[in-house]
């Protein structure tokens, strides 16, 4: 076991037929951690979770969770989790409090009349508590979906696209609401989604996956500070300034965007140097603006 993980994903295989959906998987979600798990449609994310969660079984590998072998401890170990599978659904004639009654005994925990309200405030929907489902919005009926992933109290937390089909607003507060379960409750995290920026916005690890294999795992940090970036360049004469980076950095695929600015793609290190050589040849530099964002990254890694 590694020390301080929470999950531990070794050597994960599952065929749909002819379909090879997650192929020799590996990754390690730590204590604390808000894990960013990315991969376009169709990589193997969903599969992923549903071994996880022992709603698949898997033909080959090993899931360990709070150190523990998933095959032979499922029940002590779903009752310390927490999970959203893709759209959460509930009886719609109840009451958000009756379904957070009803679906927190599914956890083999028990729970009471404040841990039930606890959940739907922080959540921000208690004053919603005795209404129908069904009179919820989308957004409300997400909110709920957390708020019954973490009724029973979980150490873990897993949530699958819970920022599916919000606007702005709603995607805000749904990261709020993440962060804060991370920072003030403890609470550690796996998180897919398709909504690139908010991962990079929470997740401080994260592992991308492409046809059922993983491509890269590691700090979101690390791994965005030594990626290949974009370099937008405000600079006077850029016809000349352009002809003469295409001449010092060969290696770097360079553009003329408009009247005076240059786009490039380079690494974090040589930005001073670029910098230096156009100030050193008597150009005006009137700003540097490095573009690294993970939707960025991603795109180039898949």
């Amino acid at each position: 076991m590694i020390e301080g993980s929470f999950i531990e994903v070794k050597s994960l295989r599952k065929k749909y037929g002819g379909i090879l959906a997650v192929n020799n998987l590996d990754f390690t979600v730590f204590k604390g951690d808000i894990f960013g798990f990315l991969g376009p449609n169709g990589a193997g994310k969903s599969t992923t979770i549903r071994m996880i969660l022992s709603l698949v079984k898997p033909d080959h590998g090993q899931i360990n969770i709070f150190g523990l072998a998933l095959s032979r401890n499922r029940n002590r170990i779903l009752s310390g989790i927490g999970a959203m599978v893709e759209e959460p659904r509930f009886y719609e004639y109840l009451s958000a409090y009756k379904n957070l009654e009803i679906l927190s005994r599914l956890s083999g925990k028990q729970t009471n009349r404040k841990q039930i309200m606890d959940a739907l405030a922080l959540t921000g929907i208690e004053e919603r508590w005795n209404s129908k489902v069904k009179t919820f919005s989308h957004g409300m009926k997400q909110r709920l979906g957390i708020a019954q992933a973490i009724v029973h109290d979980p150490e873990l937390l897993i949530l699958d696209e819970p920022a599916n089909g919000l606007d702005p607003r709603g995607m805000k507060d749904m990261r709020e609401i993440i962060l804060r379960l991370n920072h003030e409750f403890g609470k550690t995290i796996l998180i897919s989604s398709h909504i690139l920026k908010e991962v990079e916005q929470m997740a401080n690890r994260m592992i991308i996956i492409n046809k059922g294999e993983k491509v890269v795992e590691g700090n979101v940090q690390e791994l965005l500070d030594a990626a290949v970036l974009d370099l937008r360049i405000e600079v006077s004469e850029p016809l000349r300034a352009f002809e003469l980076l295409k001449k010092n950095f060969s290696a770097i695929v360079t553009r003329l965007e408009s009247d005076d600015m240059l786009i490039m793609k380079v690494s974090k290190p040589e930005i001073p140097i670029i910098n230096k050589t156009l100030v050193d040849q008597g150009f005006k530099v009137y700003a540097i603006n490095p573009v690294n964002s993970l939707e960025q990254y991603f795109l180039e890694k898949t």
